[in-house]
């Protein structure tokens, strides 16, 4: 993603654009989390805060503003609702309501792994939009090692497929997903399986207790011993791909927790 854009650099056009929708501007606070956007600030404004999140329109990624406002009339209670969108002066701006939360907790012990899978749970009740959407297969097609098993991915959910703790916020006992540019289709316990990679990510859960977690989502009783294995191997595979020679701090968490995982499910195979 290209360097960030402050709100005092956008085109006077966009800045009034949005205005529009807000009222006076008070204070605009920059937002460090989140990659796909080139803009991303909470606006302090009369009408109340919101979260903005824009990309110029000929960005390679503009698709992802097109995915996110497609998807967000379908996540009530599941992601902060879109109150507004704007394409001007080359640039493709959605307007959010803000979630005044923290990002969620994934440490063993933490409150906020109750709120995690009442979201997930929620999640898998929502029908599959008619928009367009990746398919679940496309992300792993290069991993698996057997084109067949992408045939164990396959299904008719609607999923986030980027359980990051960043992109769950939680306010009273509330999670919110966010940043839903990779939403896709695929089987309904693929979320709960992505989910077990970055509690394993965040430390000091076992295999055991992280798969704990995961069957806490009914969606999860989807899935075969078949499936998992064949899921937690082909994650294992494109992580240590993205990590190469020598992953940074933040990528080797995630190369670590897609082989012990892959492990585990290996060695139970192997019983």
């Amino acid at each position: 993603m290209a360097p960030r854009t402050t709100f005092e650099e956008l085109p006077p056009r966009v800045r009034a654009a949005i205005a529009f929708h807000t009222g006076r501007i008070h204070r605009a606070d920059p937002v460090s989390s989140g990659l796909n956007s080139q803009l991303a600030v909470r606006l302090r404004c009369e009408a109340g805060d919101v979260h903005v999140k824009g990309i110029r329109s000929d960005h390679e990624r503009v698709w992802t503003q097109r995915r996110e406002a497609e998807v967000n009339p379908f996540l009530k209670g599941i992601s902060p609702e879109l109150l507004w969108r704007e394409e001007v002066d080359g640039w493709d701006v959605l307007g959010f309501d803000f979630v005044s939360g923290h990002h969620a907790d994934y440490r063993p012990g933490s409150q906020d792994l109750l709120c995690v899978a009442d979201l997930l749970t929620r999640l898998g009740e929502v029908e599959l939009p008619s928009i367009e959407l990746r398919e679940a297969g496309q992300r792993l097609g290069n991993y698996v090692s057997d084109r067949s098993q992408l045939e164990l991915f396959e299904g008719d959910s609607l999923l986030h497929t980027d359980l990051n703790n960043e992109n769950v916020l939680v306010q009273d006992g509330h999670a919110y997903l966010v940043d839903w540019a990779w939403a896709t289709r695929g089987a309904p316990w693929l979320d709960a399986g992505y989910w077990v990679m970055w509690l394993l990510a965040a430390g000091k859960h076992t295999v055991e207790q992280a798969e704990g977690w995961a069957r806490r989502i009914p969606s999860w009783e989807a899935a075969t011993p078949t499936a998992l294995n064949a899921f937690a191997s082909a994650n294992a595979r494109m992580w240590r791909e993205i990590g190469g020679a020598q992953p940074d701090a933040w990528t080797s968490r995630l190369v670590r927790a897609s082989r012990d995982w892959s492990a585990y499910r290996q060695k139970l195979v192997e019983k």
